[in-house]
């Protein structure tokens, strides 16, 4: 009687076994990707102080959040982000208007831009100050996975030309009591896309462009990261 229970006792213990091992195999893939780094590259046009700023947050100050600006992408080879990230050991690359661009041969299957970004294994792209409109097959690659930042109240001033002092300008002129900036996914369209975070400013009588762009530039400073940590851990609303 004690072997046969003992015997039973083993089987059960054995399939327990295996049925934790089977769940284990299941939900282990799923543990690896949200306890692995998730990796950045941040598109940049022009000198690059909210690319520095993504990386000293991320990659400098809070490594616990396991998130990495692993690459910089411009389309200018003089964009002086080139040379901030040197100093922050960041990997850049320039991309040519004609890397950049889809193939004009349709049955051409080879996307310089995708080559590079999936050699550098990159999750998410963070466009900062880009001034290139993002193509299409970049958006199916990377589908929900690219934001922009944009200084301005989106629907207001945006779309093209609308960037940089421009923006500034532009929302002076019409006698505006308020700017902000808005966090959104990109899309096919300028400074389109669902807006994911909106912050405002008050603008004050005998505001400048200047000094519009300064208060701009600190609501950057302070929310952009944060924004973009959120966003990549799904806290943001759907």
């Amino acid at each position: 009687m004690n072997k046969l229970f003992y015997l039973l006792l083993n089987r059960t213990a054995k399939v327990a076994l295996l049925f934790e091992l089977a769940k284990f195999i299941v939900i282990f893939p799923t543990i690896v990707y949200f306890c692995r780094m998730k990796k950045i590259a941040v598109f940049a046009s022009g000198s690059g102080t909210n690319a520095e700023n993504l990386i000293r947050y991320f990659n400098i100050d809070h490594p616990e959040k396991q998130i990495v600006i692993s690459l910089i992408v411009s389309n200018r080879p003089d964009a002086f982000v080139l040379e901030r990230v040197k100093e922050l050991q960041v990997p850049s690359v320039v991309i040519n208007n004609d890397s950049f661009s889809p193939p004009k041969d349709r049955n051409q299957a080879v996307f310089p831009l995708l080559e590079v970004l999936a050699t550098a294994k990159i999750d998410f792209i963070v466009l900062a100050g880009f001034l290139r409109l993002i193509p299409q097959y970049l958006l199916d690659a990377y589908p929900n996975r690219i934001v922009n930042i944009h200084p301005a109240l989106l629907p207001a001033y945006g779309g093209t030309g609308m960037y940089g002092k421009h923006v500034h300008q532009a929302v002076i002129a019409n006698g505006e009591k308020e700017s902000g900036i808005s966090i959104h996914l990109a899309d096919s369209q300028y400074d389109h896309g669902r807006i994911l975070f909106q912050v405002r400013c008050r603008i004050d009588f005998g505001e400048t462009p200047d000094s519009l762009a300064q208060k701009i530039h600190l609501l950057e400073q302070e929310h952009f990261p944060r924004v973009i940590n959120d966003w990549i851990n799904g806290k943001l609303p759907q």
